[in-house]
Formats: structure tokens, C-alpha cells, sequence
């Protein structure tokens, strides 16, 4: 199935993402839950590639798996980082060949330390998505930062590196994660402004431990506003409470934003099916 449809249904869906493990030895523990997370029954799930490529020999397994035993449509990655146009070819032929039908195509995250090489076969992902849709077959997906790129000059340049992504054949956008819903509001604003009308899924992170903020702030910079700062500081010391307290926190930016007219939502469930099930547990009337 095509996620394009599901996006924009104007029924309230969710979507949650999952990663490959980097290595066989752990693969049978992340495939159970990979399983578990499935088993809740999302609208769609989204299987990650890692940084610098480094999982994308599971990716195709792993969402294969997934689509096969519990129906549910998945979207795989792609990256840039270490591809060659003879290696995409061969995901887009596994894809294909296991019924997979949507493609996240991405620059991607580069691993600490290392810059961009000016050797690889895709230098940025307005390019992977061009190859991608002359492959032909799959629906789209790209990425977009309502806090701007970390690697961007100014949100401007953003906008126009973002419509690029759009022109080379990105079907809809998901985006990186925020924690103040008014950035969302705004940077949709500004890029409909631009003329980019193509579907935006919002992206949230339910953040349950403090150590988190810091890994998503490399990654991302986004902004932690003060309320959510009150959060970490009353309960980030106790496991349990922050944990309930961070779901809850992501629960109420998901209701919000469906209030607000946005039907598909995207959650970075980072392979922990209690939030997971949590998310969909509060918001189980809703998306009835």
C-alpha cells in the first residue's frame, strides 16, 4: 500500500518508527521488539537505515518481516552516506521483490567525526529521490528540520533546498523532531508560503530519559522549550516518573496537533514497544 493514502486520509493515524539492529548478535532481540511494536497495530512503521549505513543490510529484512506477518504497510530507508548507484539499485530490486512499496529517501545522519565526501554517488538527497523515482513504483518519502538543518546557513536556504527534494519527485515530507508545536505551525507556514503543498508528517519524540537530550541535540538542535524544561528537571533523576512524564508530554503535542487539522502524526519510538503501546493506549478513541 501506498503511504500517500494514509497521509491524507483525513482519519487521525500514527505511524512509529523502529531501527535494525547493527549487528547479528543483538538481531534477535530488536526483531522481537520490532515484533512487539507491530503487534499494536500502527497505521504504517518506518524502518530505519542507522548512521553512516551502517544497519542497512537489515532495513529491507526487517520491514519485509514486518509487512508480511502483520499487514501493515512499511516504509524503508535509504541514505546517501556510503551509497553507490549500483547499490541502490539492488535495495530498490530487494524492495521491490519483497513487496515494499514506500522509500524514506534520505542524506542521512554522518556518524561523529566524519564529514560529507565529495566521492560519494549522491552528495544530497534531492538526488537519491530523483533515482528513486525513476526506478519508478515507490511513493516518496523526504525529510524536513522546522528548526533548520544543523548543517544549514539560514531556514531560507532550507526552504529551498527542501523545495529541490520536492521538484526531484518527494511525495510527502516527514519531519525532524520538535517539542514546541507553534515551530511546527510556523515552518508549515513558510514552506506552503513558498509553494511546497506536498504533505508534511510531524515527527515526535517521546523523550523518557534524560541522556536522550543530549543525543537529540547533536542530531537535530531542536529547541526544548521551558515548560518541557520544568519536566526534565522535576522528574529527569527518577527512571520511572520521567519516562511516564515524557509520554505524556508527547501525547499531549500529538493531540494538539490533531486538533489542529494535521490526520497523520509520525512517532520516534526508538524500538521501546512500552512507549509504544503507551502513545496508542492515550490516544486509542481518537484514532478510532
Amino acid at each position: 500500500m501506498k503511504l500517500i493514502d494514509i497521509i491524507k486520509s483525513e482519519k487521525p493515524s500514527l505511524s512509529l518508527e523502529v531501527f535494525p539492529p547493527r549487528n547479528s548478535a543483538v538481531y534477535a532481540s530488536i526483531e522481537a521488539a520490532v515484533e512487539k511494536i507491530a503487534s499494536f497495530s500502527p497505521s504504517f512503521m518506518s524502518v530505519t537505515y542507522g548512521a553512516g549505513g551502517g544497519t542497512s543490510d537489515y532495513t529491507v529484512s526487517i520491514a519485509a518481516g514486518v509487512q508480511k506477518r502483520h499487514k501493515i504497510p512499511v516504509l524503508a530507508h535509504l541514505t546517501c552516506i556510503n551509497s553507490t548507484k549500483a547499490g541502490v539499485r539492488e535495495q530498490l530490486d530487494l524492495m521491490r521483490e519483497s513487496g515494499i512499496e514506500n522509500v524514506m529517501a534520505l542524506r542521512g545522519d554522518l556518524e561523529p567525526g566524519r564529514k560529507a565526501d565529495e566521492n560519494w554517488d549522491y552528495q544530497y538527497a534531492s538526488q537519491l529521490i530523483e533515482e528513486v523515482k525513476e526506478y519508478g513504483g515507490f511513493c516518496i518519502g523526504g525529510a524536513c528540520y522546522p528548526e533548520v538543518h544543523p548543517e544549514s546557513r539560514n531556514q531560507r536556504d532550507d526552504i529551498y533546498y527542501l523545495q529541490q527534494k520536492v521538484d526531484a519527485g518527494c511525495d510527502f515530507l516527514t519531519s525532524q523532531m520538535f517539542f514546541d508545536n507553534n515551530t511546527f505551525y510556523n515552518f508549515l507556514y513558510k514552506i506552503r508560503d513558498a509553494g511546497i503543498t506536498i504533505p508534511v508528517v510531524p515527527g515526535i519524540m517521546p523523550v523518557t530519559n534524560v541522556k536522550q537530550i543530549s543525543r537529540i541535540n547533536s542530531l537535530s538542535g531542536a529547541m526544548i522549550p521551558q515548560q518541557f524544561r520544568y519536566i526534565l528537571d522535576r522528574f529527569g533523576d527518577n527512571p520511572a516518573t520521567m519516562q511516564q512524564a515524557g509520554i505524556a508530554y508527547a501525547t499531549s503535542q500529538i493531540v494538539d496537533l490533531f486538533a489542529n487539522g494535521i490526520s497523520c502524526v509520525h512517532v520516534y519510538s526508538m524500538n521501546k514497544p512500552v512507549v509504544a503501546q503507551s502513545i496508542l493506549n492515550n490516544l486509542s478513541e481518537i484514532l478510532k
